[in-house]
C-alpha cells in the first residue's frame, strides 16, 4: 500500500474497530470498576491466590469456550486485573483465548479434517495451562510486580483529582465518635453510584487513548508489511520450516476467518502439516492485534511469557503434529 494511503486506511481501520469493539471495553470498564467497589479488591485476591490451580483451570476453560476477540479477551482481562487476580490465570486467559473457540473448531474441521482441527483446540489448552504456570513461578519469584499497567499508583495532585478525594468527617460536620467518611458516603449514596462512576471513568480515560494509539499501530503494520510473502516463504515440512513459520506468523497474521482458508490454500500448495500448526498458533496468539490488546493492560514481562509461550510451544506441536497427523 503506498504511503500515502496509509495514513487515511489506518484512520478508517481504528474508528471501525472501535465501533465494533466499543461494547468489548465498555463491559470490561465497568465490570472492573464494579468489581472494585461492590466485591473488594483484598477479598476477591485472596481467593484467587488461595486457589490459583482452580483459577487457571477455569480461565483456560473459559477461553477455549468463548468466542472472544482480542480486545474481547482485554475487556474480560481488565476485569480480572480489577480484582489484583494473581497473573497466572490472567496469563492462560491471555494465552488461550485468541487461538480458538467452539465455531473456529467447526470451521477448522472443515477445512483441515477433525484429527487437525482436534489437535489445534488441544493445543489451545495445553498452552493456556503452560502460560500459566510460568507466570505462576514467575510471580512467586517477584518478577511479575508493577506489570499490571492499570494498577499503578500515581500521585494525586491535580485539581480534579484532588476534587475527588472524599472530605475529612470534620469538614462534613461529623464529630469524633460519629461515622467514618466511608459510612457517610453510604448513607449519602446507598448504591455507590458515584464511586463506580468515578471508578469507571479513571479506567476508561486511560485505556481508550492506549487502545486508539496500539490499535493505530497495529493496523500502520499490517498496511507497510506485505502479506504476500506468505506464499514463498511458508513452503516444506522441515523442522526449519516449522521454527520459520511460527516466527513469521507473529505480525502477518490478520483475522481467524482470513488465515484459517488462507493456510488451507498453502497446504494444498504444499505447505507441510507442522508449518501450518505452527503458524496458526503464533499467528492468532502473538499477532500484533493479539498483543495490542494485551499491551493495554500488561507490560513488557508479561507480553514476553505470553509471546515466548506461544512461540515455544508452536514450534513443538508444530513438530508432534508433523509426526502424528502426516
Amino acid at each position: 500500500m503506498p504511503l500515502s494511503e496509509v495514513i487515511p486506511w489506518v484512520i478508517g481501520q481504528v474508528a471501525t474497530s472501535l465501533l465494533h469493539n466499543w461494547p468489548f471495553l465498555a463491559l470490561g470498564i465497568v465490570s472492573a470498576a464494579a468489581l472494585k467497589v461492590y466485591v473488594g479488591t483484598e477479598r476477591i485476591a485472596g481467593i484467587f491466590q488461595r486457589r490459583t490451580g482452580y483459577a487457571v483451570a477455569g480461565s483456560v476453560g473459559a477461553a477455549v469456550a468463548t468466542p472472544f476477540c482480542s480486545c474481547g479477551t482485554t475487556a474480560v482481562v481488565l476485569s480480572m486485573l480489577a480484582t489484583t487476580a494473581p497473573w497466572a490465570p490472567i496469563v492462560a486467559f491471555m494465552v488461550a483465548s485468541p487461538l480458538t473457540s467452539p465455531d473456529e473448531l467447526f470451521v477448522s474441521a472443515g477445512l483441515f479434517g477433525w484429527p487437525f482441527a482436534t489437535f489445534f483446540f488441544a493445543a489451545s489448552i495445553v498452552l493456556g495451562f503452560a502460560g500459566g504456570g510460568i507466570a505462576y513461578v514467575a510471580q512467586r519469584a517477584g518478577l511479575l510486580e508493577h506489570q499490571a499497567r492499570f494498577l499503578e499508583p500515581s500521585a494525586c495532585t491535580s485539581p480534579s483529582c484532588a476534587a475527588a478525594v472524599p472530605p475529612a468527617p470534620q469538614a462534613l460536620g461529623i464529630g469524633p465518635g460519629a461515622a467514618s467518611v466511608a459510612e457517610f458516603e453510604l448513607r449519602r449514596d446507598p448504591w455507590r453510584l458515584r464511586e463506580l462512576a468515578r471508578e469507571a471513568w479513571g479506567l476508561g480515560r486511560r485505556m481508550v487513548p492506549l487502545f486508539v494509539g496500539f490499535a493505530a499501530v497495529g493496523y500502520a503494520a499490517i498496511a507497510i508489511i506485505p502479506t504476500a510473502w506468505l506464499t514463498t516463504l511458508l513452503g516444506g515440512s522441515s523442522p526449519l520450516s516449522i521454527v520459520f513459520a511460527a516466527t513469521i506468523g507473529i505480525p502477518f497474521y490478520l483475522s481467524s476467518e482470513g488465515s484459517l482458508p488462507m493456510v488451507a490454500g498453502l497446504m494444498a500448495g504444499g505447505m507441510g502439516t507442522g508449518p501450518a500448526m505452527a503458524f496458526l498458533i503464533t499467528g492468532a496468539g502473538t499477532s500484533i492485534g493479539a498483543i495490542s490488546g494485551a499491551l493495554l493492560i500488561a507490560r513488557w514481562r508479561v507480553i514476553a511469557i505470553i509471546v515466548g509461550t506461544l512461540w515455544a510451544g508452536a514450534i513443538v506441536l508444530g513438530l508432534i503434529a508433523s509426526a502424528i497427523l502426516q
